[in-house]
């Protein structure tokens, strides 16, 4: 068996040809107005850094606007609370990213929870994680909800399907359990302190790494047959699951790079043009 590649790179370059589509033609019906996406970098991280440049020159593929906020590393909580509340209120912009880690004295739940719900488009408020998981409508977190969209381009299904989570994070573990549920699968949840983890992921027809620890879930434990989807990158190119040996044991896997990451980007950028829409058309 010769696992199938779940390209992410490639579906996230069909996509962008379809959203710059969209973005020229809520040009031409709103005076040359695009969605704006308004990003927020706290500090001088430079992983951080770089991953906001990424989503600017993602926007800027498409043809639609960024706005970049940077903060000094010395901002305290209220001062960001009152910058995000700013951006809430103005109706040139349709998208509010926070990049994330911000520093460590911030209240950064506080932070993400003052994101308006129309325009959190990366899926990071406990109100969209409450409504997403009721099966109401809002943005998905979008590392998660772009692993979803991955997994149906290429026609995985996942009704009636084991899938082992392993990671609980907020904007990451968690809402991706949900997801699954919603689309039928029979979903366990682990962490790097379950006990036994080898004997869950066995069990499991579909797999996800999510636990932040380079090559943590060993290939020996993934059955064959399985899907593998990959959503850790680590110093050396590696993710969370050890891929190498899977190559000829699972059906599907995600490579890293190239699977999850762009696909994360990708469905910020999309949820984005989805809110310019519905505000830019409500405003005509």
């Amino acid at each position: 068996m010769t696992a199938q590649i779940l390209d992410g790179k490639h579906v996230a370059q069909l996509t962008e040809a379809s959203l710059t589509e969209r973005v020229a033609a809520l040009k031409a019906q709103s005076n040359g107005r695009t969605p704006v996406l308004a990003t927020i970098l706290v500090g001088d991280d430079p992983a951080s850094a770089t991953y906001v440049k990424m989503k600017a020159n993602a926007c800027k593929r498409i043809g639609m606007e960024s706005m970049a906020i940077e903060l000094p590393s010395s901002t305290r909580t209220n001062d960001l609370l009152a910058q995000i509340e700013a951006l809430n209120h103005n109706p040139d912009v349709h998208g509010i990213l926070l990049q994330h880690p911000v520093p460590s004295h911030i209240d950064e739940r506080a932070a993400f929870d003052m994101i308006a719900l129309n325009k959190d488009v990366d899926g990071v408020t406990c109100l969209g994680f409450g409504r997403m998981s009721m099966g109401e409508s809002a943005y998905g977190c979008a590392t998660p909800q772009g692993i979803m969209r991955l997994l149906e381009h290429y026609a995985i299904n996942l009704e009636g399907k084991h899938a082992v989570v392993v990671g609980r994070s907020p904007i990451l573990g968690k809402p991706m359990a949900m997801m699954l549920l919603q689309a039928n699968a029979t979903v366990t949840i682990c962490h790097s302190r379950t006990v036994d983890l080898p004997r869950h992921i066995e069990q499991a027809d579909v797999v996800v790494g999510a636990v932040g620890r380079p090559e943590f879930i060993r290939a020996e434990w993934i059955k064959e047959g399985a899907v593998v989807v990959d959503a850790g990158y680590h110093p050396g190119g590696v993710g969370d699951i050890e891929l190498g040996p899977l190559a000829d044991r699972a059906s599907a896997i995600t490579p890293v790079p190239g699977g999850v990451g762009p696909m994360t980007i990708n469905t910020l950028i999309q949820q984005t043009v989805e809110s310019g829409e519905k505000a830019l058309r409500a405003s005509n």
